[in-house]
This record gives structure tokens, sequence and C-alpha cells, in this order.
């Protein structure tokens, strides 16, 4: 998935991926990203959900490739926000919440900074296929031996290669990040598309989402 591909999407708006609401999985297992240190969002677009967790009194660390999500994130959420160079990145520096503007893979562990916990919602599940190891490799690249990670995946049966997002199953989950991370399902949701109308809009019998935390071995 080229950079060229996100650009368009937030050009054109086609950010089917964004929630308007705080992710409810955050909302019920936020105990997993501890209580110390930073929370490293990677591909945060322009997530409401980093301004609860510093609602909450975390710090916050995204990383988001196009400038379209991050102007928004700080226009919509009214925050005031200075920005500086930070080596190839652009960052956008506010109280309780900083971006970093450019490539999730080319950031490096001493550029981010020592971090507590990372919150993916939507960064593995926006990865194809084949990028998808080359993403965990990196995470684990960037945080120090014990950080917790919550990641929320949702998975269906109805052509997991399309995407974005793409639906992701437990086995590569454990296949992409075992060797880097323990991994524990702290809960599982199976939605069908009788309990939500959404699921039938987009042609689904049913999907299942599953909240992982992981930790750096």
């Amino acid at each position: 998935m080229k950079a060229e591909f996100w650009h368009t999407r937030w050009h054109e708006n086609r950010i089917g991926f964004h929630q308007a609401e705080i992710n409810r999985f955050l909302r019920r297992h936020i105990q997993v990203l501890g209580t110390e240190g930073p929370v490293f969002v990677p591909l945060c677009g322009k997530s409401r959900d980093m301004s609860w967790l510093a609602e909450q009194g975390r710090e916050v660390i995204g990383i988001e490739l196009s400038p379209l999500a991050v102007e928004a994130f700080f226009r919509e959420q009214e925050i005031p926000v200075d920005r500086v160079g930070r080596g190839e990145f652009l960052e956008y520096q506010s109280a309780g919440v900083t971006i970093l503007l450019g490539d999730y893979f080319r950031l490096t562990a001493a550029l981010l900074g020592p971090v507590g916990a990372v919150y993916d919602r939507a960064a593995l599940i926006a990865m194809p296929p084949g990028m998808r190891r080359a993403y965990a490799d990196q995470m684990a690249s960037l945080v120090g031996r014990g950080t917790p990670v919550l990641l929320v995946a949702p998975f269906s049966l109805k052509d997991p290669q399309s995407g974005p997002p793409f639906a992701v199953p437990q086995s590569e989950i454990r296949e992409i990040f075992g060797g880097h991370f323990s991994i524990e399902i702290v809960e599982s949701e199976r939605r069908t598309a009788d309990d939500d109308p959404q699921l039938a809009e987009q042609g689904l019998a049913w999907r299942e989402e599953t909240v992982y935390r992981l930790c750096r071995l």
C-alpha cells in the first residue's frame, strides 16, 4: 500500500475507517495500557481516541502519513498546536497529544523516545497481507521489553483479502507478532447482521472483533 493511496483517500474523504465515537473496546480495556509513559498510536488518522486518552491523563504520541488527517484532528478537537521539525518528520505539539507527520516505517526508537504502551485500533487492519509482518517487526523495534499493546482486530469470512480495512484472523496475529510479543485475547465479540444493520449494508453475515493484549518480550 503506497503513500499515494492514503493521500488520495484523505483528499477524497473516503475514510470509512474513521470512527466518530470513542472505541468501546478502548473504554473497556484501557487498563491494558497501564498507567505510566506515553501511549503510542500508529497510523492515528484523526482518531478521537487520542483526545479521550489525553482526557484520562495519558500523554499520547501518534504518527500519521496524511497532513490532512493531522490538521483535521487538531482543528476538530479545537486544540492549539505548534509545528516543529523533528528529523525527517514534522511534529505537531500540543498539551496531551503530539503527532508526528511522516512514514511509520521510517520512524526509529531514538526519534520516538520511550513509550509506556501502544494502542492500535486501525493500523494493522490498514495493512495488506504482504505488509503486516513488517508492521509487526517495526513495532517491535520501537518499543522496549515489557511494553503492552492494546490491539483491536476485526475478522469476517467475506473476502479477507479485500480492504482496507482488512480482516485479520487470530492465526495471523499469532504468526506475525509471536516472535516478539506474548499474546493474550482479552475479549472477542461476534455480531451478526441481525444485530447490526451496518453489517447487512456491507454484505456481511457476521463480524468478529477480537481484542488482544500483546507484551513485548
